[in-house]
């Protein structure tokens, strides 16, 4: 398994049915592309305050290392992916991702 996480600052200016859009995009994409096990997105709840500016994140969780690279090339995942850096303070700075082997 591969949990593919990402983690987003957000435009300040971005609308809430934006945000909601994106995610509703990413969760879609799990019946489009083989191999992605489950999609959770949404704000960061941690009372810690140590999420460095990142206030919204997803994580994909994939059956393997094959599954998240035909995830990365997939047309509908570059569409969202084009949304989110847009969406996103200082376009790709504005991320952090992260993938973790489980």
């Amino acid at each position: 398994m591969i949990l593919h996480c990402v983690w987003i600052r957000f435009k300040a200016t971005l609308r809430p049915e934006e945000r909601a859009a994106i995610y509703a995009a990413l969760a879609a994409l799990r019946d489009v592309i083989p191999g992605m096990v489950s999609v959770s997105c949404g704000p960061n709840v941690s009372p810690e305050g140590l999420q460095g500016g990142f206030l919204d994140g997803f994580v994909v969780t994939f059956e393997n290392a094959d599954a998240r690279d035909r995830y990365l090339v997939h047309p509908d995942h570059v569409a969202v992916g084009k949304r989110i850096v847009t969406a996103a303070e200082g376009g790709v700075s504005g991320l952090l991702v992260f993938d973790l082997a489980t």
